[in-house]
């Protein structure tokens, strides 16, 4: 049945952990995620963190040629909380809405 799919995935958002504790098998799923969407050329949409497990999927996505977009609201883009976005960034005035 998934062999008969015509369409193909151009654009993937994806919300990962932005702490910096590394479980094995977390870490091996971001790099199996990161290694896939390099691959296929997936855009990758994402909260704009750098940080954690986060920051693997999306540089191995922007590394491996991948569009990448993360999005920010407006009060976390003024610090340092978030680290810093990789790839294009929209900032929006808030998470809701």
């Amino acid at each position: 049945m998934a062999g008969s799919l015509s369409h193909h995935i151009r654009n993937i958002c994806v919300f990962g952990e932005s702490s910096l504790r590394k479980e094995k098998e977390f870490l091996e799923s971001t790099n199996h995620l990161s290694q896939v969407l390099a691959k296929r050329k997936i855009h990758l949409v994402y909260g704009g963190d750098s940080l954690g497990l986060m920051r693997g999927v999306l540089i191995a996505a922007f590394l491996g040629g991948s569009q990448v977009l993360g999005v920010v609201p407006k009060a976390l883009a003024k610090g340092d909380i978030i680290g810093k976005t990789i790839g294009e960034e929209l900032q929006v005035p808030k998470m809701s809405d």
